[in-house]
């Protein structure tokens, strides 16, 4: 039987975190279709958009945990009674996130080329990536615009409305990426530009629709937004990156984890490639819950913590940690129980499919550690706890989870089955270092708490 205080907080994180996990797994549904679209172009385009939206997901990623910054700081001040400061908070974050998008902007266009031809493709394929990666650069202020405008509200828990421009983003992105991509209305076939000018339309009109409906409903008065010009601040620029960077220096590690372990297991020919790609989309669509819960997690804990309440944050982090543990179970019984049936719907090739059912092995077994982590992390970031995360990821993925896998895949033969071991034992091992952490600084934080009220 739960206690009334369990039961209060599991309500409020699933009327918190309902929208977001559904605007996660919209976001995802924008890489279905990019997908889908190209696929029915050719292996020309459909392995340039590939390319070149692995080349793009290391800024976006970035970008996104920079501006993870917003949610967590204007949860501080809403929890504290500070919520005439959020407008000031919001504009200053509008100038980092513009700033940070040009600067996205200009890298991609300047070094798309370079950064593809280091993978040494055929020409062809090289040149439709380029022309992808730069027209989609196109995009990232936009994009970092829109994370500025979700960050405010999400810190506000109103999280309905990144979900509806989510929907939004889908809606548009498919009739637009069928103009561009394949030719009409008398517009020629632009195929990977095509599609790398939709995602980069798709992202404008995503983010001028939210900065409108931010500038024009009730729910958003009372932040101290007045009308205005204001210059940017140094100090909170400087704070928001202070707490941002290291945010996104932990997201940019998994990241770069997995696009890794994508390379190395490529020694292994073009099967275990495929297995490989088919387990990792799976394992990316589940994980799309829990990453929106995180950002409930988040919000709940940084309220409490701006309202000097860290036990009411201890009891929201570990709720919503035990929630995404059990969604995540819900996923591994899931790949664990029907991994075949899973494989036949991506792939017809029997190789491929007994490939993919060995990984999904291991992709059911990390499905909690994965969610843990992520939770984790979410509670961490309501702390403004960041500069230890980046250490713990580090050490778990790249100084244990990495040299295990390598270790299995080439020395012990167990080639992308090793891999994804190696894996499972870096976000295993993340998750128990950073709920420990969670669970130890919010502990002490009640305790000191305590001593002062006594």
């Amino acid at each position: 039987m739960m206690s009334p205080a369990v039961t209060a907080e599991l309500r409020a994180m699933t009327r918190l975190g309902a929208p977001l996990v559904v605007g996660q797994l919209l976001l995802f549904g924008t890489n279905v279709i990019d997908t889908l679209l190209a696929g029915h172009l050719g292996p020309l385009v459909l392995g340039a958009v590939a390319i070149g939206s692995s080349v793009w997901i290391l800024p976006l990623m970035a970008l996104q945990g920079v501006m993870f910054a917003v949610p967590t700081s204007v949860a501080h001040l809403v929890g504290a009674g500070r919520r005439g400061e959020v407008g000031a908070l919001f504009r200053q974050a509008l100038f980092l996130a513009v700033g940070m998008g040009l600067a996205v902007l200009l890298g991609l266009r300047l070094g798309a080329e370079p950064a593809v031809a280091l993978l040494g493709l055929a020409p062809d394929v090289t040149r439709e990536a380029v022309a992808f990666i730069r027209a989609i650069a196109l995009g990232a202020p936009a994009l970092a615009v829109f994370m500025v405008c979700r960050g405010l509200s999400d810190g506000l828990s109103l999280t309905r409305p990144a979900m509806w421009f989510g929907a939004l983003g889908l809606l548009v992105l498919l009739p637009l990426g069928y103009v561009l991509m394949y030719g009409a209305f008398g517009l020629p076939a632009l195929g990977a530009l095509g599609s790398g000018l939709a995602s980069a339309l798709q992202l404008w009109i995503g983010a001028g629709c939210f900065a409108v409906y931010i500038s024009v409903h009730p729910s958003y008065r009372g932040i101290g937004a007045v009308p205005g010009w204001r210059w940017p601040d140094r100090t909170a620029i400087l704070g928001l990156l202070a707490l941002g960077v290291p945010m996104a220096a932990t997201i940019v590690l998994e990241a770069g984890l997995f696009s890794f372990a994508a390379f190395a297991i490529g020694r292994f020919g073009a099967t275990a490639v495929a297995a490989h790609q088919i387990a990792l989309n799976v394992a990316g669509l589940t994980f799309m819950v829990p990453l929106g819960l995180s950002g409930a997690i988040t919000v709940r804990v940084g309220q409490a913590i701006g309202a000097g309440r860290p036990s009411a944050a201890h009891l929201a982090g570990m709720v919503g940690i035990g929630m995404a543990l059990a969604v995540q179970l819900v996923a591994a019984v899931a790949m664990l129980s029907v991994p075949g049936l899973i494989a036949a719907l991506y792939s017809s090739d029997p190789a491929v499919q007994a490939a993919t059912v060995s990984l999904l092995g291991v992709a059911g077994l990390f499905q909690l550690s994965d969610g843990m982590q992520v939770a984790a992390n979410g509670a961490l970031r309501g702390m403004k706890d960041a500069r230890v995360p980046v250490v713990i990821t580090l050490l778990a993925y790249w100084g244990l989870g990495l040299p295990i896998g390598l270790a299995l895949a080439f020395w012990a033969g167990l080639q992308a089955w090793g891999m994804w071991v190696g894996l499972l034992v870096g976000l295993s091992a993340a998750a128990v270092l950073l709920t420990w952490r969670f669970r130890r600084e919010v502990l002490a934080a009640a305790q000191r708490a305590a001593r002062v009220a006594a």
